[in-house]
């Protein structure tokens, strides 16, 4: 287990201490309507501080106002002054292990953890009525393409998506031009705020993977699907003109959509991951970028999301197998004295023991190694690992933590209750909705508990099942938070919407 703690150096010339990254997870803590990082997240993540972790990724934070995900996002000022940078500042301290303590003080030096704030903006998978903006005013996108719109679905499946989502208002060059400076914005407000470094999403199908995907991008512009990573190039490129050369640039990318056919006798590789192959590599080519996260899936098909031991165990196979193959490419890349440092490849996904942890490095599957759920499961990873790693063979094949059971209630499997269940549809963007919550309500627990090693157990402590986390993560208001006037209301008409993601999870066996 040594290579998991050997330390790696990243081309801008930061060092990461360890190989262990906590992934970006999604937190739900903001006020409604969006707003800056409260003390929920300082305390979420002053507990994840403590224990070691290589890298700490941020939730999304996006860089839009008029374009949430979920409602409780975090959002990047549209002014940079002290007072609104103020928030992130303590967020990055807390990151580092500098969070000033009651009496005024604060740690001697900073514990060695790499900050990184993840900037995203969701463009048509902003949704309906918690997505920023007045009631059906449609968000932007590459092109007039509605989530779902394109995916053979059920009628079930395609109301949902209809009710959930607008088709999207098609971006002008003008609108482009804003969403490259709001990005660079982001990057301003991480390095004024102590950040090690950004992460750009362009994965689980939100903006800039719209752009990127021939499935939501029709354009036939200069910002068409064939041109699209010149987009991605001008913000690359902007942000490193606008920070010091030591500041981390990274980028999350999508391996595959599951929107083509798999691998063939000819090609290890299937059609989409053969290109997004071909963009790694040419992003290593600029010289800019300093870590590619492997990732996958978006709305449509939202596997990322999916919790099941079975859908991990296909993910971390799907992901490794190509990650693998992104790093003998780059490997195998022409270089003299003259060419850029390559970036590093961070694997994510279905990383649920030692021995796999291991395996990715010894392998060549992965650089660095990322943990989402895994985490929030078990937040002192770093410090469990370094205890186990004296015996090997009893802790190799054990997860890192108890996992939530989140499978059907057993009265589903009684006819005729049973019978009347097999026909009713399935809606897989609820279903791995329902299996989100459940963490999201695990988080809030987090940023409320000290971790004390193999004592704390969220899975028992919360004992709560997939309705009650699907309930529990929306009818909940950060009371420890400054109000809002959406603070204050959001109660009277959120009651609605919670009534009607319950009615719509009762279609998905959870």
């Amino acid at each position: 287990m040594d290579d998991i703690f050997l330390p790696a150096t990243l081309p801008c010339g930061r060092t990461v201490e360890n190989r262990l990254v906590k992934v970006a997870m999604y937190e739900h803590l903001a006020s409604f309507n969006g707003g800056p990082p409260n003390s929920y997240h300082h305390d979420l993540y002053s507990e994840w501080a403590k224990h070691g972790w290589g890298i700490i990724v941020t939730g999304n934070v996006q860089i839009s106002s008029r374009h949430l995900s979920l409602g409780r996002d975090i959002i990047i000022p549209e002014r940079l002054t002290d007072e609104s940078l103020a928030p992130f500042k303590k967020l990055a301290a807390c990151i580092h292990g500098l969070r000033p303590r009651e009496d005024g003080t604060s740690a001697a030096s900073a514990n060695g953890t790499l900050a990184i704030m993840q900037l995203n903006h969701p463009g048509r998978q902003s949704s309906n009525f918690i997505g920023g903006r007045a009631p059906f005013q449609p968000p932007m996108g590459p092109s007039p393409v509605r989530v779902g719109s394109g995916s053979d679905t059920g009628l079930m499946t395609s109301m949902v998506h209809s009710i959930m989502f607008q088709t999207p208002r098609t971006m002008t060059s003008s609108d482009i031009d804003e969403m490259v400076q709001d990005f660079v914005r982001g990057a301003q407000t991480a390095y004024r705020s102590g950040f090690d470094g950004i992460q750009l999403h362009a994965a689980h199908g939100y903006l800039l993977a719209q752009f990127l995907s021939p499935k939501s991008n029709k354009r036939t512009d200069r910002y068409s699907v064939d041109n699209a990573l010149e987009l991605i190039h001008d913000i690359v490129s902007l942000i490193r003109s606008a920070v010091p050369k030591d500041f981390i640039l990274s980028i999350k990318l999508n391996a595959a959509d599951y929107s083509d056919a798999g691998p063939s006798k000819e090609s290890p590789l299937s059609q989409t991951e053969t290109r997004a192959l071909n963009h790694i590599l040419t992003m290593a080519s600029w010289g800019s970028i300093d870590i590619i996260e492997i990732s996958g899936g978006d709305y449509e098909k939202p596997d990322f999301m999916n919790a099941g031991p079975s859908s991990k165990s296909h993910r971390q196979a799907f992901f490794a197998r190509f990650s693998h193959q992104a790093l003998r490419a780059l490997d195998s890349l022409p270089r003299d004295a003259s060419s850029p440092p390559m970036p590093l490849i961070l694997l994510t996904g279905g990383l649920r023991t030692p021995s796999l942890l291991r395996s990715a490095i010894v392998s060549r599957h992965a650089d660095l190694l990322g943990i989402g759920r895994g985490s929030v499961l078990c937040p002192d990873l770093p410090s469990v690992l370094r205890k186990r790693n004296g015996n090997p063979a009893q802790w190799d094949d054990v997860p890192f933590q108890q996992e939530p059971d989140l499978n059907m209630p057993l009265i589903l499997d009684y006819w005729p209750v049973s019978w009347a269940w097999g026909r009713v549809p399935k809606i897989k963007l609820i279903g791995a909705g329902v299996s989100m919550a459940w963490y999201v309500v695990a988080i809030r627990h987090l940023a409320n508990t000290a971790v004390d090693g193999a004592a704390y157990n969220v899975v028992t402590e919360t004992g709560r099942g997939a309705l009650g986390s699907l309930l529990q993560m929306w009818a909940w208001t950060p009371r420890r938070c400054a109000d809002s006037h959406w603070h204050r209301t959001s109660y009277y008409w959120l009651f609605s919407v919670i009534l009607a993601i319950t009615v719509a999870a009762f279609v998905y066996p959870f």
